[in-house]
């Protein structure tokens, strides 16, 4: 199985962008998302960012995450807050 991972755009380079997720950075291509822009949080696959998300979005893939790791934390307590 794969998965796109959301991540926050750092810094970019020509097509060739820093992107952060949890604290670790990474280079990510923005051959197929030119319009990304520093900030942007991005859904990156197999080493190329895929789409451009907004941060709610990406707290909920977080959360989604961490429960399946076993986190008490749900998805359903972000729609509260």
């Amino acid at each position: 199985m794969c998965l796109a991972v959301p991540a926050r755009v750092i810094s970019i380079d020509d097509q060739l962008a820093s992107v952060e997720v949890q604290g670790v950075r990474r280079a990510a291509s923005l051959m197929l998302l030119p319009e990304a822009a520093v900030g942007d949080y991005v859904l990156v696959h197999a080493g190329f960012a895929m789409q451009i998300v907004d941060e709610e979005e990406v707290r909920a893939m977080e959360a989604l995450r961490a429960e399946m790791q076993g986190a008490p934390r749900t998805v359903d307590a972000l729609r509260t807050h």
